[in-house]
């Protein structure tokens, strides 16, 4: 799993460039917005982490394996702490579960495994509160639920769970002994998962059609997604990073059987409260601890489906500890001859789901691995489609990546993402017309994507349809602010239509977003060079080069500033290094054999002005140079 790479929206929650200073720390706490989730705490881990191993995936998921373990562990002492049955096992099946294994192997999901253990961290150090009634323990366990909940807001649960834990070992609740205290952890998750609905709204887009279910459907997804979580723990078979998603419909009986079938197993654990209350306080908490992802608080993934295994990370160290006690329960029962069996049996069950585990974390080894496991399970997952076909594009595999976004719009129709990649492949095939129509259809059926407008922006500038792109980089604009690449683009529009001005201050909203942005860099060079500031785009051509050598554009406006600013041995070094990534231009050629010549290496000269003759025989300044040279000699 350490060996694994980066997936989907990794890039969204490891450290983006403009973050990484302490400027970006102060953002990722007090900006909204700076970050896809308000997760204050889990952001600066990854800031933190980042500047430790920077890019290597393996670090970020040796800390995620960490974070499990330490999650398993204090799962064990607060099991331990509350006396139940064999806490080592209880323990040791969350540890070692399979449907843990999605949130450990990815890891954009450290957010479970940082607000897990500090969520157990609270709750052991609360139980030491009621038995002491300390204010320190107090204090204490309220700063690790705080901490918590800037990790994830799912750990809003954690009063309600300790309340049920209360009730359980006392069969009954103080008004002033146990629910007081807790008052003030239910307003701050009351406040955190306030935030969370906002941000899933706003930032991360969970509104529209997908999330239009009714009160009714809600209930009937609840319902079903807690057979299907409860289903996946007791026998984890098929688990998939992306499930079936399910149809909703109100006005079909049978699907209410769902909801209907839970309620009544609730009744009947509370009917029998009084002979025992373990069975009813576990299902409280495994049914409590999923509340935030039981569909009645629209979240993105819902666009694709209404489970998936990281939903229920933390619901799973509810109920695997009772599972566990209720078989060493039943197992004191067994003569005395049998019980070692038992204790094999659980032993063994350990090491198979362990083995399970180890099998499911190879589909997480890298993005197509990842994608290509998930339309086996599910071939009709249409976001695993169109991110497959994403993925062949980046590595030139045109017609593959067509095949694959015609799937996902075959799966889904009005699926905007896949008319956007169908006709970025367009482009790249050349059929320009063809993609400009699969824009087009992206935005007819959502009018603010950005990256639609953002790429069909591309496709107008490249065919010189120079206003019309402006207009849509504009647009991608309004939509996202902070969307670096279009603020590129945008640049590059101005700067193709003289307006540099507009064109210098585009580049550098762009670079305060992805200070990194090698083109970009290049390109506010080039608008600094044609405004006659050539000592500051010396700075950006040289910043360019630093963080991709092979940028022969950037390389050769390099060496062209150093030149016309008298330093033609750096200018030389600059388009030799342009000629290594791209030997065939002419136009290097020509300005390398000018920039020998300047420096009195004629020999030299004459061969780069030939080699720029030959490349391009309508060159005329190469001639030109060819023709000066020779008459030097």
């Amino acid at each position: 799993m350490v060996n694994a790479g980066f997936i989907w929206d990794d890039d969204a929650h490891v450290t983006r460039p403009a973050l990484r200073t302490l400027h970006g720390l102060w953002r990722i706490w007090f900006e909204p917005g700076a970050t896809q989730q308000y997760y204050p705490l889990l952001h600066s881990l990854f800031w933190c982490e980042h500047r430790i191993w920077g890019g290597a995936a393996a670090g970020y998921h040796a800390a995620n394996v960490g974070l499990h373990a330490a999650a398993a562990c204090l799962l064990f002492r607060l099991l331990r702490r509350l006396e139940v049955p064999v806490p080592m096992l209880g323990a040791a099946l969350f540890a070692a579960h399979p449907v843990c294994a999605e949130s450990v192997a990815w890891i954009s999901e450290q957010k479970n495994t940082l607000s897990a253990a500090l969520y157990l961290a609270a709750a052991l150090l609360y139980l030491r509160y009621d038995r002491d009634r300390g204010p320190g323990a107090y204090a204490a366990a309220t700063a690790l639920f705080a901490l918590a909940l800037l990790s994830k807001s799912v750990t809003a649960t954690l009063p309600a769970a300790l309340l049920v834990i209360l009730w359980w070992r006392r069969g009954r609740l103080s008004p002033r002994n146990d629910v007081l205290p807790l008052l003030p952890w239910l307003a701050l998750g009351a406040a955190a998962g306030t935030v969370t609905a906002w941000m899933e709204r706003t930032q991360v887009g969970a509104v529209g059609a997908a999330y239009d279910l009714g009160v009714a459907g809600r209930f009937i997804v609840a319902g079903r997604a807690l057979w299907f979580y409860l289903g996946k723990l007791l026998w984890p078979a098929g688990l998939s990073f992306v499930y079936p998603r399910w149809g909703i419909d109100p006005r079909d009986p049978a699907q209410f059987l769902y909801p209907a079938a839970a309620a009544a197993s609730l009744a009947a654990l509370w009917a029998i409260r009084r002979r025992t209350r373990g069975p009813l306080a576990a299902a409280l908490l495994f049914a409590g601890t999923l509340f935030p992802a039981l569909g009645f608080i629209n979240v993105f993934p819902f666009v694709y489906s209404y489970v998936a295994d990281h939903f229920q990370y933390l619901a799973a160290a509810a109920l695997l500890p009772a599972i566990a006690a209720g078989l060493a329960i039943g197992a004191r029962r067994l003569p005395g001859t049998v019980r070692p069996l038992a204790g094999m049996a659980a032993v063994c069950a350990v090491v198979a789901l362990a083995a399970l585990t180890w099998a499911q974390c190879a589909a997480y080894a890298d993005a197509d691995t990842l994608w290509r496991a998930t339309i086996a399970r599910n071939p009709a997952a249409w976001m695993a489609h169109n991110n497959l076909a994403a993925g062949l594009l980046e590595e030139g595999r045109v017609a593959d990546a067509i095949d694959e976004a015609r799937l996902s719009l075959r799966y889904a129709p009005r699926n905007a993402e896949a008319h956007v990649t169908l006709a970025d492949a367009l482009l790249r095939e050349g059929r320009g017309s063809d993609a400009l129509a699969e824009y087009a259809s992206a935005l007819e059926i959502e009018p603010g994507n950005a990256v639609a407008h953002n790429n069909l922006g591309n496709a107008l500038l490249r065919a010189g349809r120079v206003d019309e792109a402006v207009g849509h980089y504009q647009s991608a604009l309004a939509t996202k602010p902070d969307f670096a690449k279009a603020h590129a683009n945008l640049g590059d529009a101005y700067l193709r239509s003289g307006r540099l001005d507009e064109a210098v201050s585009e580049y550098h909203r762009a670079l305060d977003e992805d200070p990194e942005d090698a083109r970009a860099n290049a390109n506010l060079g080039t608008a600094l060079a044609q405004k006659g500031r050539t000592g500051e785009a010396i700075a950006c051509f040289q910043r360019a080069v630093e963080l991709d050598p092979k940028l022969a554009a950037a390389q050769t406006n390099l060496g062209n500033a150093l030149l016309q600013s008298g330093r033609s041995a750096e200018a030389i070094l600059h388009y030799e290094r342009a000629l290594e990534a791209d030997p065939d231009s002419s136009a290097v050629h020509n300005n390398l054999g000018f920039a020998l010549l300047q420096s009195g290496r004629s020999a030299e000269a004459i061969a780069h002005f030939r080699r720029a003759v030959a490349l391009d025989p309508g060159n005329e300044g190469a001639r030109r140079n060819l023709a000066d040279a020779l008459s030097r000699r």
